[in-house]
């Protein structure tokens, strides 16, 4: 996941405005930071980060001139689209992103987390199906 992150550094890092106070490296290392997070995010917990995009852009908008940020936007989503691509492929191959098989989201009644694997095309097993069923119903 971090080739998507460091790509977008490699891109914008030039045009990094440094901080008060801070040398450019400092501030450089920051934005590199930023983007590692939200990759890191979008990988580990995909279903539950609603605008990766725009979460990405409000973290490291702050490095970048006024005048510069339209191009900041438009590279940080073409380059999230990738990521987000590249983690729901993997997904629907029912592996996560550093190959171990994917889980039910559900939990047990002991409260952990189950292990069974997902129906294809489901984020629950057979066990917990009737979950997503009351999500579309609720919906």
């Amino acid at each position: 996941m971090y080739q998507f992150s460091r790509s977008i550094y490699r891109e914008l890092a030039p045009e990094v405005s440094p901080c008060r106070g801070e040398p450019v490296a400092a501030t450089r290392q920051r934005f590199l930071r930023a983007c590692e997070k939200s990759m890191e995010r979008l990988a580990l917990d995909r279903h539950y980060f609603a605008h990766p995009i725009r979460t990405l852009f409000m973290d490291v908008r702050c490095f970048f001139p006024i005048d510069e940020q339209l191009r900041v936007y438009e590279t940080c989503s073409r380059h999230m689209v990738l990521a987000i691509e590249f983690v729901d492929a993997q997904l629907r191959q029912g592996v996560t992103f550093d190959g171990s098989p994917v889980s039910c989201h559900a939990s047990t009644r002991k409260g952990t987390a189950c292990q069974r694997l997902p129906l294809p095309g489901s984020r629950y097993c057979p066990s917990h199906k009737h979950l997503e069923d009351e999500f579309e119903a609720a919906a």
